[in-house]
């Protein structure tokens, strides 16, 4: 059975806050093989992410590598760490009033610092995903992915397998740390104020090393069928200079 659970009551989050102290702090009882889901917002605040008094255009314009697609001041980029994410992840939603969030500049690595901290602290064996939320393509609403991990394996990869019905299986590859960081805001929520949640249940996907992390998931430009926006096809099409035979 999958069991989910908010933990509710940490204070609110600084600059040089360590995360594992305060989750280890909070009296919730958390044992080997248990998933903690941390929103990244607290992962910015505490290595002092937030930006007071800044443009958010100046800061979506830092935080971003590429423009995929633009639409009046709504811009979606492809950010430093290679998430494609509406302003490039800064964010001026649960922060004070006049200060902006940037995403963390290795999620993977803050996951893998807080995972040894409950290490140290409980002595408890457990995965970590650093979780945000993103937008979907065609469709509405929003979710949250991952996007860091650290002990916890990011995918499995069914191909080379059959169904139940012997049909075999080419292209499915699930992402296990997606899936586990959307369920966890079930229990997290929007406004609830609960940043961090516990899954227990799923001991069989935790791993000894912190593993590749959320690297795993993100698709190489060569096999990005989504790559470009709107602009990008325009310009490719215009600098097409051979055509196949019809």
């Amino acid at each position: 059975m999958i069991q989910i659970e908010g933990i509710e009551g940490l204070p609110e989050v600084v600059p040089g806050d360590d995360i594992a102290a305060l989750v280890a702090g909070a009296g919730v009882e958390i044992i080997d093989g248990d998933i903690l889901v941390v929103t990244s917002k607290i992962v910015s605040k505490a290595e002092g992410r937030v930006r007071k008094g800044d443009s958010r255009a100046e800061a979506i314009a830092e935080e971003t590598e590429r423009v995929v697609a633009r639409r009046g001041d709504l811009v979606i980029a492809q950010t430093r760490q290679g998430f494609v994410m509406a302003a490039a992840g800064v964010d001026a939603s649960n922060t004070e009033p006049g200060t902006i969030l940037l995403l963390p500049e290795d999620a993977d690595a803050s996951a893998r610092r807080i995972r040894a901290g409950l290490r140290d602290r409980l002595g408890a064996d457990v995965g970590v995903i650093v979780s945000d939320t993103f937008g979907r393509p065609w469709r509405h609403g929003l979710t949250d992915l991952a996007i860091g991990a650290a002990g916890v394996r990011p995918l499995d990869d069914y191909r080379g397998q059959s169904d139940p019905y012997g049909n075999p299986l080419n292209a499915t590859v699930t992402a296990l740390i997606d899936e586990i960081a959307a369920a966890a805001e079930l229990a997290k929520g929007k406004l609830a104020g609960v940043p961090v949640a516990i899954v227990r249940g799923l001991a069989h996907l935790i791993t000894a090393p912190d593993g590749p992390g959320v690297t795993a998931l993100l698709r190489p430009a060569d096999e990005d069928l989504f790559r470009h926006g709107s602009a990008d096809v325009i310009y490719a099409r215009r600098t097409i200079r051979e055509f196949s035979p019809t």
